[in-house]
């Protein structure tokens, strides 16, 4: 079983980055994204990658991370 556990600071983020831990992005309370890495973040913006050639970058104030951890 799946639990969340939410990314909201710098380094909540950049651990996630550095496990490659698989997220997924949540946007007016509807899943926008699933099974996405974060491959880099700044203050105002984060990158994820589901695919090899799919980058999609999310406005960090908009939207909700929620790591992905198996129990």
């Amino acid at each position: 079983m799946a639990r969340n556990q939410r990314l909201v600071t710098d380094s909540d983020f950049q651990d996630a980055v550095e496990r490659q831990a698989v997220v997924r992005v949540f946007k007016d309370d509807h899943i926008v994204d699933s099974n996405a890495v974060v491959l880099r973040f700044s203050e105002k913006m984060v990158v994820v990658q589901t695919r090899v050639s799919d980058l999609t970058y999310y406005d960090r104030e908009a939207c909700e991370f929620f790591e992905m951890k198996k129990r």
